[in-house]
């Protein structure tokens, strides 16, 4: 008889079903059979559900930040054995193409990205190639495991930005991701970094994080704010972390990036921008692009093993795999104190 597992799926925005179903067989001698033990939920999870994630297809297994234990493998695996806990990437990859070459493999030409592109890890079990799954000591927490991916995009994004410890940093939205950066530039030695949302939560868990300043969108001015900041300079980096329409034109506005300044978004959103031509180069500005992470998540893993990071308050709301009915819920009922959800199986 069969071993049956259950996997969350989203057969269509706004529908989900909890199935039942085998637990999957190793087909090839170089993957893995993973049980799942923690899976965050992530913005671009609401925008699956939602149907507002233009790089998704359905029906979909959600979920790209995926912590586990190995418990079987196939004969030619040797990065992992049976008991190791580990993190599975969230992207696979073809290796071969200009992109994969050049050192980009995130933006792979035939890149498939688990939970978007590809099943992801809401379920009780999946494999993976084990070259796409990576050890993490046993002394890191589920809870913290289920991080490591987000805190990657942290060192992928400022690593595009090329931040350095000379940098003025501005992060335009305080929720896990821009809270994430802010950590990084701080653990990069950046003296000033100056964070901006409308919700007063949020930012006072910023000053927790490291932030020299906050600012308050709902009821302060950000240009004039940041022009008292920086003595009338600006900044020399800013990252869009809000990501919402018109958060990029926001962030590009003239006196908040200084002339030779970097502007980082990181978001998806569709909607057409009023940036023009002269808003770039009146002050040769350079717009970097960001997507997912890049030959980040060994040194992230690191990282997290050795408690460099400031976790607590990161995911808020920890959700049994048996009620994860309750994470849609959350998506379609936004609980301002629930800055992050993981899911626990």
């Amino acid at each position: 008889m069969e071993e049956m597992m259950k996997e969350v799926v989203v057969v269509e925005p706004h529908k989900f079903e909890v199935r039942e179903v085998p637990v999957p067989e190793l087909t090839d001698d170089h993957d893995v059979l993973i049980q799942m033990k923690a899976a965050g939920v992530c913005g671009s999870d609401h925008h699956i559900y939602h149907g507002l994630n233009p790089c998704s297809t359905y029906p979909r297994i959600p979920g790209h930040e995926n912590a586990g234990i190995v418990v079987k493998t196939g004969s030619k695996v040797t990065n992992v054995k049976e008991g190791d806990h580990v993190i599975v990437d969230l992207i696979s990859t073809c290796g071969t193409c200009y992109q994969c070459k050049i050192g980009r493999k995130n933006v792979c030409e035939h890149v498939k990205v688990r939970g978007s592109g590809a099943d992801g890890g809401w379920r009780e079990y999946f494999t993976a190639p084990a070259l796409e799954v990576y050890k993490i000591s046993d002394s890191v927490s589920w809870e913290d495991a289920a991080l490591v991916e987000p805190y990657a995009i942290g060192a992928h994004s400022t690593t595009r930005g090329r931040v350095t410890e000379d940098d003025v940093v501005f992060i335009l939205g305080t929720g896990t991701i821009g809270s994430i950066i802010l950590q990084t530039c701080k653990a990069k030695g950046c003296k000033t970094v100056i964070c901006c949302d409308i919700d007063k939560e949020s930012l006072e868990r910023a000053k927790n994080y490291g932030a020299d300043y906050t600012i308050n969108s709902k009821e302060e001015k950000v240009v004039e704010k940041i022009q008292e900041i920086t003595n009338g300079k600006g900044v020399t980096i800013a990252f869009d972390a809000a990501c919402f329409p018109g958060s990029l034109t926001m962030c590009m506005e003239p006196g908040i990036i200084c002339n030779a300044g970097r502007m980082v978004p990181l978001g998806f959103s569709t909607a057409k921008e009023e940036i023009t031509q002269a808003m770039i180069n009146q002050r040769e500005l350079d717009v970097i692009g960001t997507r997912m992470s890049c030959f980040q998540f060994e040194p992230t893993i690191k990282r997290m093993e050795n408690h460099e990071f400031e976790t607590r308050g990161i995911a808020t709301k920890f959700i049994p795999f048996n009620e994860v009915e309750k994470v849609f819920y959350y998506m379609d009922h936004p609980d301002a104190s629930s800055k992050k959800m993981v899911i626990i199986f």
